[in-house]
């Protein structure tokens, strides 16, 4: 009898645990990168400021969540979903269609940055700091996470791209002409606008007038 409680109590908990584990989210969440310790390189130490392998898999992820890379200039942010790209720590033979660079070129040594990544593709995603020449990545400072549906994308990140720009044509060459008007007795040349709607009154109103005479 003991035996038959206790499996029926272990299987009891697991099914309360698979569906505790499928419920969705209630709302989109910011992740803070490394919490506490943020995303950073410690140089004197040759190594990042935390696991940040181990941060991902305490987290859950779903599209539309948000990962805060709270860092400054020494480091980069790499998101990249492409496995061989995440494991050389480089971007040197990444393709622009799976790997994207957020430090935004910026020069400038310990200038804090706030980078905020929305996550829109789902499943495996990398990310990682190639700066020392991958030696960062290299040393720690790359983790991998699954995203998963979640309540989907919201609509602020569900649109198309806008479309591309596009030079506006010359101001001359866009300007209209203007209306000709076939010379006569009474005024030789083009017509002025505010001859043009004198012309067309009388040629439009006076004569039905004179026929009611």
């Amino acid at each position: 009898m003991a035996t038959e409680t206790a499996v029926f109590a272990a299987v009891v908990a697991f099914l309360i645990s698979a569906v505790v584990s499928q419920t969705p989210p209630m709302a989109y969440t910011n992740h803070t990168v490394g919490g506490p310790a943020g995303w950073f390189f410690n140089a004197t130490k040759n190594i990042s400021a935390t696991n940040y392998s181990s941060w991902a898999a305490s987290q859950t992820f779903n599209l539309g969540d948000f990962l805060i890379f709270r860092t400054n200039t020494n480091q980069t942010v790499i998101q990249t979903s492409n496995l061989t790209t995440f494991k050389s720590c480089s971007i040197d033979d990444a393709s622009d269609n799976d790997t994207f660079q957020y430090n935004g070129g910026d020069s400038d040594f310990n200038k804090p940055l706030t980078i905020p990544v929305a996550l829109i593709i789902s499943g495996s995603n990398y990310y990682f700091s190639d700066a020392d020449d991958g030696v960062q990545c290299q040393r720690g400072m790359a983790f991998e996470i699954q995203v998963n549906t979640g309540l989907g994308l919201p609509p602020s990140l569900n649109q198309p791209p806008p479309p591309p720009y596009a030079t506006p044509p010359d101001s001359d060459l866009a300007q209209t002409p203007p209306l000709m008007i076939p010379e006569t007795k009474e005024n030789s040349g083009f017509k002025t606008a505010a001859n043009l709607r004198r012309y067309f009154f009388f040629i439009a109103v006076v004569p039905p007038l004179l026929l009611l005479l």
